[in-house]
């Protein structure tokens, strides 16, 4: 192992806390990992990291020297992107996480149709609904939608992703057609739970005005398919993401309710570790995904 890969070796055990994490993440193993790292200290003449049960954190010489590295490795990422930028061609591997079902429905085919147009690109795709740590697992680009919180980590927004509130025209029949937010309180409601409110759901009138209308329903869920499902199937009114709904809405099985009102809108983000240096196939397909979240961007072909 040359000086900058032992470098980069010691910047990953002190983010992740870890020698296993760090050499999972390197491709080595953690017995090659700790050795390497035992050759450094016994270099420098300085213990750089304390060992215990729980976990491996930096001595003082230790904060000090990370941080340095920290530079070193930038730099040298920086000029070999130099080069990169240089290259029409995006290459390489490319680690991207999103949540399940904005990932399956939206980010999917146009991260396809990337590769397609950058046949030299790998692409590791790793959909889940839990928060992860892109440090620690090594991810170059997350999406993610809501507000983002105050973080090291560079963000753009992207675009909007609007909600809109649906039902069957069977269930309306049978329950009538509510023309106010306030007629909710009498429907019956399949919930959510992750925005929107949960059990309370917030609008904007067309005059600014804002509306917070409780509800209640026999589903309550995390799963947008669930609640698309469940909605098709005539068993109340839900709040959906427009690009959950549009092809229901389209086809007719789903009716748009309070049109002259508004849900909350979610921001869209693309979220990478590092907010001062970019990789040029990172860079180029945050650029490209901001294009494909202009207007109505779900009710177009996604991908296409």
């Amino acid at each position: 192992m040359d000086r900058i890969q032992g470098i980069s070796l010691f910047i990953r055990v002190v983010e992740t806390g870890s020698f296993s994490k760090a050499a999972s993440s390197l491709g080595i193993t953690q017995p090659t990992a700790t050795k390497h790292v035992a050759a450094l200290e016994k270099r420098l003449g300085s213990l750089l990291l304390h060992r215990s049960t729980r976990g491996v954190t930096p001595t003082e010489i230790g904060k000090i020297y990370y941080e340095k590295c920290k530079t070193i490795i930038h730099e040298v990422e920086d000029a070999e992107n130099l080069a990169g930028l240089l290259q029409s061609e995006v290459q390489g591997k490319l680690n991207i996480s999103s949540s399940v079902a904005f990932g399956r429905r939206v980010l999917t085919p146009l991260v396809l149709r990337f590769m397609q147009e950058h046949p030299q690109l790998q692409v590791s795709l790793n959909l889940d609904d839990r928060y992860i740590n892109l440090v620690e697992e090594g991810v170059d680009l997350a999406i993610r939608m809501g507000r983002l919180s105050d973080s090291s980590l560079g963000a753009r927004f992207l675009g909007l992703n609007p909600w809109v509130l649906v039902a069957t025209p069977e269930y309306l029949m049978q329950a009538g057609t509510p023309s106010i937010p306030s007629d909710l309180s009498r429907h019956t409601a399949l919930i959510y739970s992750s925005v929107q409110g949960d059990h309370r759901w917030q609008f904007t009138g067309r005059d600014g005005s804002n509306k917070s209308i409780q509800v209640q329903g026999p589903l309550y869920t995390n799963n947008l398919s669930a609640l698309l499902s469940a909605t098709r199937q005539h068993l109340g009114i839900a709040a959906l993401p427009w690009y959950v709904a549009h092809t229901s809405v389209q086809s007719r099985h789903l009716k748009p309710l309070l049109e002259d009102w508004t849900m909350p809108a979610q921001e869209i983000h693309a979220v990478y570790s590092s907010p001062r240096l970019l990789t040029s196939k990172v860079s180029k397909l945050i650029d490209w995904l901001a294009g494909q979240f202009k207007g109505n961007w779900w009710a177009r072909e996604i991908g296409s």
